[in-house]
């Protein structure tokens, strides 16, 4: 495995390492009310930096209140869909124009690749732009009633405050799922981005203050679930919560919001299964298994860690991988030649390294990877864990039955189409999955008996802002991105109206 060379050294420290942060609360940028900051932490070389606000209880009540002004009381819900549409569109040119800062920033926080980071960010302007044409087209219907002389019709409001819960992983794009739609239908924000990945969010909040949105529309706070997390899911004037995160925290995100019946949308986890069948392209699959497990460090909720692969290629598939596996290279995230970063954070490097430990105890077989990688000084000291393939696993095993979110491949065997589809659903998760087969009924068949939310035949891991996203059992609940985006972000409201009749009650 290779590593990065010393070109990007300068690039790497150009972030001031000492640098302190501020949160963003009715349209200035503020520190905590207790004065307490924490460190972020750079996963290449496994060093603390930067001081950002550890935001309390009385800071989050504080935000609420602020984006409640802006909602009740500041006028934005009455903007015209086109003014918010025009907002929208010069925040997009602004995101564009500092792109390749967005996406350096998220890397120094997250350790994702230059590559797929830049991408990300490129995909923020053009999807605000096209939320800017959503907002522009919000519309009602009108409905032929039963009853004579009247007329009923609907119309969407926005919601009003919302939580926007974001995880560290794809930090910016998965915040602008959420923010776009949110301020097209006229809802107010309040971010709490993760703790490992701060600084992004609030450079992102810079961009949309400079485009011209008004105090108190977007809030921005930081800090840890507790007691941050906790007291904005908690507070009464929040009407619903958007969240990116582990199946566990939205679970306790829904118990909260179940109390007080604040709207909620939920992306939550997965353990996707990509299903190779023998009519495949092996080496085309091969590429696929690893794009799918091993982008973005494995860290991403559709990755596909489950590979369940027919049993008269398995053991060629097997070999394949695992050959591909080790002739990754591992480095510097910013060198545009390297496959694969570090793992995120130190919580998550350690609970990848568990959960290898618990494969090898279960029984399975390590054919590629399965440790730290410590081939070089530059290596050993970041938090990069070696790509890693397990074979002869069973589906029933803890390794295969519970989110990793790291480099870990699971690789199953199956006889038939019925089984792989039986294993394929045999999962408390239902984001994505993956069909790899020539054979174009069966590509369709599985499309209709797989239960995820999205199935890709024949590649694995696109999106796009123009198509809706979002999983089947505990991978969450609701929808992001395409053309009914704005529905999360809005009620619906039916209005009837009396055409002439006279009103009547009782003898009168």
């Amino acid at each position: 495995m290779t590593t990065t060379n010393e070109r990007h050294v300068a690039e790497r420290f150009s972030v001031e390492s000492d640098r302190s942060y501020s949160m963003l609360i009715d349209g200035a940028w503020v520190q905590s009310s207790s004065g307490e900051t924490f460190a972020c932490v750079d996963p290449y070389d496994n060093a603390s930096w930067g001081r950002v606000p550890a935001a309390t209880v009385e800071d989050v009540d504080r935000a609420v209140r602020a984006a409640r002004r802006a909602f009740d009381e500041g006028g934005w819900p009455q903007t015209l869909p086109s003014q918010r549409a025009a907002l929208l569109r010069r925040f997009a040119d602004l995101l564009t124009e500092n792109a390749d800062e967005l996406a350096r920033g998220q890397i120094h926080e997250n350790g994702k690749l230059i590559g797929e980071m830049t991408w990300g960010a490129l995909q923020m302007g053009q999807h605000a732009h096209y939320v800017a044409g959503l907002a522009e087209t919000i519309q009602g219907r009108t409905i032929e009633s039963n009853w004579p002389n009247t007329a009923a019709f609907t119309f969407r409001e926005p919601i009003g405050v919302v939580a926007m819960i974001t995880p560290w992983n794809s930090p910016l794009m998965l915040l602008s799922w959420k923010l776009f739609a949110a301020l097209a239908a006229g809802n107010t924000v309040v971010i709490k981005p993760s703790e490992a990945t701060p600084t992004s969010t609030l450079r992102m909040a810079e961009l949309a203050m400079e485009a011209g949105f008004p105090p108190g529309v977007i809030n921005v706070v930081t800090g840890f679930g507790q007691p941050t997390g906790s007291a904005l899911v908690d507070h009464r004037g929040v009407d619903k919560i958007a969240f990116t995160g582990s199946t566990s925290a939205g679970r306790a995100i829904n118990k909260q919001a179940a109390e007080r019946f604040a709207r909620v949308t939920l992306e939550l986890g997965g353990k996707s299964p990509n299903i190779i069948f023998s009519d495949a392209d092996i080496d085309n699959a091969v590429h696929g298994a690893m794009a799918g497990i091993f982008g973005a460090t494995g860290q991403t909720c559709m990755g596909g860690s489950r590979v369940l692969v027919q049993d008269s290629i398995y053991d060629d598939f097997v070999d394949r991988m695992a050959r591909a596996t080790q002739a990754l290279t591992l480095g510097d995230p910013l060198d545009p030649t390297v496959d694969m970063g570090p793992v995120s954070n130190r919580a998550q490097f350690q609970k990848v390294i568990d959960y290898v430990d618990l494969g090898q105890s279960e029984g399975a077989e390590v054919v590629a990877g399965g440790a730290r990688c410590m081939t070089t000084s530059e290596l050993s000291k970041g938090l990069f864990f070696e790509p890693t393939v397990f074979a002869n696993v069973s589906n029933e095993s803890r390794l295969a039955q519970e989110e990793i979110f790291g480099p870990v491949a699971s690789i199953i065997r199956f006889r038939d189409e019925d089984e792989a589809v039986k294993i394929a659903n045999a999962s408390d998760f239902g984001l994505a999955a993956g069909v790899w087969t020539n054979d174009v009924s069966r590509a369709h068949r599985m499309i209709r008996r797989v239960r995820s939310g999205t199935v890709w035949v024949n590649t694995y891991r696109l999106t796009n802002y123009s198509v809706p996203f979002g999983g089947f059992k505990q991978s969450g609940i609701g929808r992001e991105l395409g053309p009914d985006a704005l529905d999360a972000y809005t009620e619906v409201k039916s209005a009837w109206i009396d055409l002439g009749n006279q009103q009547a009650f009782g003898r009168h």
